[in-house]
Parts: structure tokens; sequence; C-alpha cells
């Protein structure tokens, strides 16, 4: 392996990538990333952090914060996942994506160690990025979990700030089958004497963080309890109320005092500083295209809300789903007069596009079925006056197909 794509492709290839295998790659537990890290030099523990998990919102409240410490003058590291449209943008610094060439160094270097000891895609990604950013010296990075918490292979840092944005049934096969069940996977990033913000909580989940936090002895705030200025934020989806109030909240605990100005530049400007993407993006006019990467149940609901206050003739809807997801409970929120465009995201775990049209029969939706994300595209695209509304959506990875395109 001597080149980028070489080395992508390797890690692609031949390591088990949860985001296009799903069970099969899920490795939970931190005794392997423990490892790795001491291999690297314990690069986790040379820098500042702030760990954010969640149910949604978890990326683009890791953004939101990002961008403000980077207004405020403080070099941003960033560990997303998963990448949209290439392996690079997991990992940035001050919203430039890692260099390639560390990327090439890191893994032909430790490629070795990877194939001895059976790392996963996850653990070796989480391991590169602290390597990354013990390298360039970062003041502050923000982590985001990649699934559940307590066992994630992030979970390895001891941050200056824990945040959990919100819990739903997502990921229920691997987390628990009742919120309450999830909040305590998600509460396990909450470390000793380390001051937590939750965004937002119910009656179940509650009583599991503080549990927790008085386990742990650590401050709790809730954020949704808290008065916050209002501010701009390029990040328009409605369901970023939600995401900017945690965000606030947490940069004034993180600082220890108001939130200054500058920072407020950089929460108006999070997609320009951070590179976040797929958030109701709009892609383009008459019709108006809008692609989001929401994709699951208690996601859609902020959709749905969304769409309802958004003047248009006709609304159509290109969807694809993963599997795992409550697609039934997600087609029986949509708008009734929607015209559905169901397709299958290009990967293994994949929800048949029959399944879904299965479930979008039995509520007597309007849909038709195509073999690909770009032909159901292209059919709401073809059918779509200029009055009326394109939304793209279910999947991550259906919304990264259409960004790849060259031509909108």
């Amino acid at each position: 392996m001597k080149n980028y794509d070489e080395v992508t492709e390797w890690l692609f290839s031949q390591l088990p990538v949860y985001q296009n295998q799903g069970a099969k790659a899920y490795k939970p537990g931190l005794g392997k990333i423990e490892a790795f890290a001491r291999h690297l030099g314990n690069p986790h523990a040379s820098f500042p952090s702030v760990h954010v998990a969640g149910t949604n919102g978890k990326g683009s409240t890791s953004h939101m914060i990002a961008a403000a410490l980077k207004a405020m003058g403080f070099k941003v590291g960033i560990y997303t996942s998963p990448h949209l449209l290439d392996f690079s943008e997991r990992i940035r610094v001050n919203g430039k994506l890692v260099s390639k060439d560390f990327v090439v160094d890191f893994v032909v270097r430790h490629k070795d160690y990877f194939i001895a000891e059976q790392l996963s895609f996850f653990e070796i990604t989480v391991g590169m990025a602290f390597a990354y950013f013990a390298k360039v010296k970062v003041d502050y990075a923000v982590v985001e979990v990649g699934l559940g918490g307590r066992l994630d292979a992030t979970n390895i840092i001891r941050p200056q700030l824990s945040v959990i944005t919100n819990i739903g049934l997502d990921h229920t096969e691997f987390l628990g089958d009742s919120l309450a069940k999830i909040a305590f996977e998600k509460a396990g990033i909450i470390k000793e004497n380390t001051t937590v913000v939750i965004g937002e909580t119910t009656n179940e989940t509650r009583p599991v963080f503080e549990k927790k936090a008085s386990e742990e002895n650590a401050p709790l705030v809730f954020a949704e309890q808290c008065a916050v200025p209002d501010f701009p934020t390029d990040l328009v989806g409605g369901y970023q109320e939600k995401n900017r109030q945690t965000a606030y909240v947490a940069l004034e605990t993180l600082l220890g005092t108001t939130v200054p100005k500058t920072a407020l530049e950089g929460f108006k400007n999070v997609g320009a500083t951070t590179g976040l993407r797929g958030r109701w993006e709009q892609l383009a006019t008459a019709p108006d295209i809008v692609v989001d990467v929401t994709h699951n149940a208690a996601g859609f609901k902020y959709v749905v809300e969304q769409l309802e206050k958004i003047e248009c003739d006709v609304v159509h809807l290109v969807l694809g789903f993963v599997k795992g997801k409550n697609v039934a409970k997600i087609l029986a929120m949509l708008p009734k007069a929607a015209q559905l465009y169901l397709c299958a995201p290009a990967i293994a775990r994949a929800l048949p596009v029959t399944e879904a049209a299965q479930e979008a029969s039995r509520l007597g939706s309007s849909f038709t079925v195509y073999g690909s994300s770009n032909k159901a595209f292209a059919a709401a695209r073809e059918n779509a006056k200029k009055e009326d509304f394109i939304f793209v959506g279910g999947s991550t990875f259906l919304v990264a197909e259409i960004l790849s395109r060259r031509s909108l």
C-alpha cells in the first residue's frame, strides 16, 4: 500500500466496517482500544476533550461546539462517524481534513498490529484520530461516540466535559429495547468528577442519568432547564433548536463563564467552519431539494414537523433505509399526500426495498419502487414541478450517494 486510495480501500475491504455490515462488525468493549492506545503511547491523554453521545443530534452538537471553540481562537480537533463522501471527513482539525499522508503512514506503520490484534475498523479510526490530534497539538478535541457509549471505543478518554444529547429507540439490538436501557449505555460516558450536560430527558431516562452521575460524583446540568440567549446558526433544520440549546449550555459549562460573542460567530458558521453536511442541507431551488441524514423514528418526528411547515404543492420523498430501523413507524409519520420514491442504499446493511414497499402498501401510501438511489432521485426530479419540494433521507448512506452525484 503506497497511497491514500489503496490504504482506505484496504481499511474498507479487509476490516469489518459497521456502517456496511452491522452486527458482524460491532465489537463492543474497551480492552482492545486500551491496548492499542498504549501501543500508540496513549495519545488521548495529551489533549483536553469533550465527549458527545446521544441517539440523535450528537453530530450536529459536536460540530457546533467545535465551531464555537475555533471561533474563540482555539485549535480544535473533531472526530465523528460515519463519513459521507470520504474517510478523511472523520478526523478534522479546525475544519481541515486529516492529512492523507498521515493516514497512509499510520496504516502502513501499524498494519501488522491491526491484523495481529484483530482490531475493528472503528477501533483503528479512533486510535488514528487520537494520534493525529496529539501530533498536531490541538487545544481541544470534540469526540463523538460511535454507538452507545459505555462500551464504545471512544470511551477511553477522560474528558473535561461529557454531553448526552437525547435518548431514542435506535440500535435496540445492541443497546436495549427501552429508553432506560439505552440511557444506561449512553450514561456510560459519565466520568468521575466530570460535569455532564444532558440535552433532553424523559421520565424514563432522567433517573438513569441522575443515578450514574451520583455514583461518579459528576455534576449534572440539564440543558433544557437553562436559559439560553437567542442567537443564529446556519444549521437550519427545526430539530437543530434543541441541539443549539445543548451546544450552548455545554460550551458555557466547559468555559465556566458566559459564552463570548466570538463563539457566537462560530455557531453562525458551523458548516463553513467544520465542513458539516447532510443536516437539512439544501441542494437546489425550484424545486427545493433538501437532504438530511436523519435515520430513525425519533429523529423523523422533527423532520416531519419541518416538512409540515413548508409551503409547496407536492412533497416528494426519496427514501431508503438500513436494517434494524422501525420503518413502519417512520412511514406512518409521513405526510399522507406525499409521493414516496423508495429505494435501498448500496450497502450490505440496506433494508430490501421490497420490505419498505410492503409497509408503504399496508399504510396506503402513494409510492414507487426503484432499483437504486440514483433512479429514485432522478424520478423525483423529473416529476417535481418548481413549486414542489424534494426531500432525500432515511439513511446516512442514501444521502451520501446523492451528495456524491456530480450534477444536481
